[in-house]
């Protein structure tokens, strides 16, 4: 044990002379290293402070992120101020905002419509001007076309979404104007006969030519003028701002279908509104009628008109509420914005690193630039081409079936509806769609929209020779057998009548030939047998099989069109509502190239720019473009015993369907020019490929020209 002990003894006295050296080689070295220290930090020190007075030049994406304009310092929370609540999170993103926007344009759409159809109330109810028709029909849009510039500078500023709430705000107040009409004056006079027949009555028509002087009218035209006038205001932030908002969140290739969804809302909103607003024309019940008495039988029978104007308004509350909890930028915005740079360059070269300034003149600079851009002006016009074709489909189209054959007026304003409005919202989303999962360039866009177009030409052409056989029409085709003229309604058998032109209710007599309404038919009396009005004892009607009702009496005609027995009518309508839907299938590609051919900080003012043209073109030449056709085309006007001509009845078939036809290719064939010229200059719009060949050839001849020297 004593050696053991002695053993541990020196292996420990060993171990701390190891522990000692050790230590005094470790304190050796530090002071080695201290004194190195010593040296080279004031050396290191001298470096470094050179190094902070040299200026590093940052890269783009440092530029970005410092960038005030793209900080993501934007993006926020889902919240009304201070108020945010976690369970509602779910909605702050570009889907949740979709939902909300689509209701906002789908609402605009539908008030556009209720107001379309009020102001064919106005106009038979207030004997309105053309004049007054004209600045009623047309204010909203010369008050887009006023602000719709300014909307978009200042707007693309500030949070897009506030802008979006304050504009269904406005429509909300517009609406309330529109529905205050309704709700206090008496505008629908009831007691009006709707069939006028063959009657001595007809010779003691009191008629008036003086000044027709009606309560409150100049009350209810103010009221439709400030509506229309916050309904065009409205508008420019929804389809501008709200367009650009949705661009910014979606990756450049999904762009198509979320463009399309909002572009399409707009039109299903009208016909959503279209078929509301029929509802309204239906005769109250008579259960209300005797209970309310007749003092105030128009409250019952315009109630419907101001309740849809209240349930639009309260709805757009409603949406500007939830519209301003949205922040200026959705979460992920920032990032999306940093994947977008580097995406192949599609702007035009003359915006490259261009902003837009604080001033004035900067503003106007900026304006002028893209009035400049070739690629960005063709789109423009496409979009202002598509516009009229569009507006040429609504206004000739009736007159069309009208004359091609011989369908009433009103349902020919309903088939029109019926075929045009789904052509565009299924042509419009259909592009959008297409664009999006092909996930097309945008020469390619151009190439797409090209070839459409060509389509729906060739569509539209083969609709004109699908032909049916006229039906004979009393006075238009036929002159009431010999006894009267072409042209004139008016002939021996009728003229005892007193007709009036003013009210259309067509019936198809015995003798298989159309009469413009009973009393022109000559027809004494009527009643309705099986759920069909029929007419008696009319003097014009001599021919044809005879048939009685159950009490004995003979049928001479029947309310309605005559039956032209034309097969070809569901192959018209089969080409001319694919002729729409291609027609409108170029409106989301040419919107999204004016988006992609400028740089972020310009994409709301090219949609301003844009519309200013489309509100302008709409407003002023396509109204009286459209009147001078229709009334070079007309052969009988509605002209009253006072003089004043209302609208046109008649129309020469040949000379309306070459209008028709002349202007709806021409406004297509300008869209097919128009991208033509697009695809041929976007290479040196973009990338300068033809600019940058032609200066390499110039220098490599100038090269072999000095050696040959």
């Amino acid at each position: 044990m004593a050696e053991v002990r002695k053993k541990k003894a020196g292996v420990k006295k060993k171990a701390t002379v190891v522990v000692k050296d050790d230590k005094q080689k470790g304190e050796t070295e530090e002071v080695q290293n201290l004194g190195l220290y010593l040296r080279t930090l004031p050396a290191a020190k001298k470096k470094f402070v050179k190094l902070r007075k040299r200026k590093k030049s940052p890269t783009s994406a440092e530029l970005l992120l410092t960038d005030p304009r793209y900080s993501a310092s934007k993006e926020g929370p889902f919240g009304l101020g201070p108020l945010v609540l976690p369970c509602l999170q779910r909605f702050n993103n570009i889907d949740g905002f979709m939902i909300f926007y689509v209701a906002a344009v789908l609402i605009h759409g539908a008030l556009f419509a209720l107001v379309d159809m009020i102001l064919t109330i106005y106009k038979a109810q207030l004997s309105l001007s053309k004049m007054e028709i004209y600045i009623m029909d047309f204010s909203d849009y010369f008050a887009s076309l006023i602000v719709a510039v300014f909307i978009a500078h200042f707007g693309s500023k500030g949070n897009r979404t506030k802008w979006v709430a304050a504009s269904c705000i406005l429509m909300g107040v517009g609406s309330m104007l529109f529905a205050f009409p309704f709700s206090k004056y008496e505008i629908i006079r009831s007691g009006r006969q709707k069939i006028e027949l063959c009657i001595e009555e007809n010779k003691k028509r009191n008629i008036s030519c003086g000044t027709n002087q009606i309560p409150n009218r100049s009350k209810c035209i103010y009221f439709y003028i400030i509506g229309q006038c916050l309904q065009g205001i409205a508008g420019m932030p929804i389809y501008i701002l709200g367009m650009t908002f949705i661009f910014d969140h979606i990756p450049t290739s999904s762009s198509g279908f979320y463009l399309a969804l909002g572009h399409s809302s707009h039109l299903m909103g009208y016909l959503l509104g279209v078929i509301a607003g029929l509802q309204n024309y239906r005769p109250p019940p008579n259960e209300k009628v005797n209970e309310i008495g007749p003092d105030k039988l128009y409250q019952l029978m315009q109630s419907g008109w101001w309740n849809s104007f209240l349930f639009i308004a309260a709805v757009s509350f409603g949406i500007s509420l939830i519209m301003a909890c949205f922040p200026t930028s959705l979460p992920g915005a920032h990032k999306l914005r940093l994947a977008k740079r580097k995406e192949p360059p599609t702007i035009d070269r003359r915006f490259k690193d261009k902003e837009i300034g604080p001033s004035v003149k900067d503003f106007l600079h900026a304006i002028w630039d893209m009035l400049q851009s070739p690629l960005l002006m063709t789109q423009a016009m496409c979009r202002v081409a598509e516009s009229f074709t569009f507006n040429a489909s609504l206004h000739f189209l009736p007159h069309h079936l009208q004359s091609q054959f011989l369908i009433t007026p009103g349902i020919a304003s309903m088939l029109t509806g019926l075929f045009v409005i789904p052509g565009g919202v299924i042509g419009h989303f259909l592009g959008g769609l297409i664009v999006d999962r092909l996930e097309m360039t945008n020469k390619n866009k151009l190439k797409f929209t090209l070839v459409t177009t060509v389509v729906s030409i060739v569509l539209f052409l083969l609709i004109f020779f699908v032909e049916c056989k006229a039906t004979k029409f009393a006075g238009i085709n036929e002159d009431y057998d010999g006894y009267g003229r072409l042209g004139n309604l008016t002939a021996a058998c009728n003229e005892h009548c007193y007709c009036t032109t003013s009210l259309y209710s067509s019936v198809c007599g015995r003798d298989e030939k159309e009469y413009f309404s009973p009393c022109f038919a000559g027809c004494r009396a009527t009643k309705n047998y099986q759920n069909e009005q029929t007419y008696y004892n009319c003097s014009c009607i001599r021919e044809g099989l005879t048939t009685s009702d159950n009490e004995g009496q003979f049928i001479d005609a029947v309310a309605g069109t005559c039956n032209i027995n034309c097969l070809k009518l569901p192959l018209f309508f089969a080409f001319y509502f694919s002729a729409t839907v291609f027609a409108n299938m170029c409106n989301i590609p040419v919107t999204s190239i004016i988006l992609e051919s400028v740089p972020a900080n310009f994409n709301s003012l090219s949609l301003g720019v844009t519309y200013v043209f489309l509100r302008f073109t709409a407003s002023i030449p396509e109204p009286f473009l459209f009147s001078l056709a229709s009334a070079t085309a007309c052969t009988y006007w509605d002209i009253d015993k006072c003089g004043f001509v209302g609208r046109c009845w008649i129309y020469n078939k040949k000379i309306l369907v070459y209008e028709f036809m002349g202007l709806w290719v021409t406004f297509q064939l300008i869209t097919v020019l128009l991208n033509i010229y697009a695809i041929h200059i976007h290479d040196s719009v973009v990338k300068g490929e033809i600019t940058e060949n032609s200066t390499t050839l110039a220098k490599n001849v100038k090269a072999q020209k000095e050696r040959k020297a």
